[in-house]
């Protein structure tokens, strides 16, 4: 089941403290080792479903926070005031400022299009999630250009012109080998020429501690002054997806993310960790392999659904 590992642990550790704080309801302060067993364990489940330790350990401790040292009411339920202690942690860490990228593209006026640079590592799905996006686009009434601006890796052009072609969309391509900001350039200036509200940049994705991949996403950035730079991870990659961020933010800065593979994400985590070390809304979750598999993130549905 989806993050369904984070799910079982905060079921487990509000089960566990309900059952050993509830008898000192009202006559009694609750102690730090009343709970500590508690917490330690839930600590390292945390860590297990993919949840970088910092956030799992903010997390514990905001738990100690609303506990130690209260005495609560007779009559309070014990495992609800938990519960949402951790709804409100979670949704702190998770409900940050979101831009409306559709809304965006839709206001854009002709000659002045929305520029989004697409970013991320080799095998997270960032090629098919740009056309994801691009449907959800064309859905909502805007043709956007596409940039194929990675000019490094054999056959990701052609990767994406094929979803360009399925999707009736334009495309801007290079030689291989060629200046990749150049790409993004001239799919820009096209877009302004011809009026398309949007321009989708791919960009290549060599393994995110490369020198120079981050020195070619500067001048890409540089270059095509983007709007926006929105990072794919995958979810299954559970703490590299955390250094990816880490990575990409440092080199080029990162305005939001996309989590791709949500659907087959028994953990949980990733969300969780990316959201809170680099202080980027996640945007959207890639649910499946149809280009109409792409859902606006939702903190308050995720929230739901780890912990009910």
């Amino acid at each position: 089941m989806v993050f369904d590992k984070l799910r079982k642990a905060f079921t487990k550790a509000t089960s566990r403290i309900k059952e050993t704080v509830s008898e000192k309801v009202a006559y009694k302060e609750i102690r730090e080792s009343d709970i500590a067993d508690v917490l330690d364990d839930l600590l390292f489940t945390l860590v297990e479903a993919d949840v970088a330790y910092d956030v799992a350990y903010e997390i514990v401790e905001h738990i100690k926070g609303v506990l130690v040292g209260r005495k609560l009411r007779r009559g309070t339920d014990v495992g609800e005031y938990v519960k949402s202690a951790l709804k409100q942690k979670i949704l702190e860490i998770v409900d940050l400022p979101r831009p409306d990228l559709e809304e965006e593209a839709l206001k854009r006026g002709a000659g002045d299009p929305l520029v989004i640079v697409f970013l991320g590592v080799n095998g997270v799905g960032k090629t098919t999630t740009i056309a994801k996006f691009a449907y959800r686009l064309k859905k909502a009434g805007i043709t956007p250009v596409l940039a194929a601006a990675d000019t490094f890796r054999a056959g990701a052009q052609e990767q994406l012109e094929i979803h360009a072609e399925r999707l009736g969309i334009p495309i801007v391509k290079g030689r291989y080998g060629s200046d990749p900001a150049s790409v993004a350039h001239d799919a820009i200036m096209y877009a302004k020429s011809r009026g398309f509200k949007a321009v989708l940049v791919d960009t290549a994705g060599r393994m995110h501690v490369d020198y120079d991949l981050m020195g070619e996403l500067r001048k890409i950035v540089r270059v095509a002054r983007p709007d926006y730079k929105v990072l794919v991870v995958d979810a299954l990659t559970g703490n590299d997806a955390v250094e990816q961020a880490v990575k990409f933010n440092g080199a080029v800065g990162v305005d939001a993310v996309i989590v791709t593979k949500a659907d087959a994400d028994t953990k949980g985590g990733t969300i969780l960790s990316v959201s809170y070390t680099i202080k980027r809304p996640v945007v959207y979750l890639g649910t499946g392999q149809k280009y109409e598999d792409l859902e606006p993130f939702d903190p308050r549905k995720y929230v739901e659904m780890i912990l009910g």
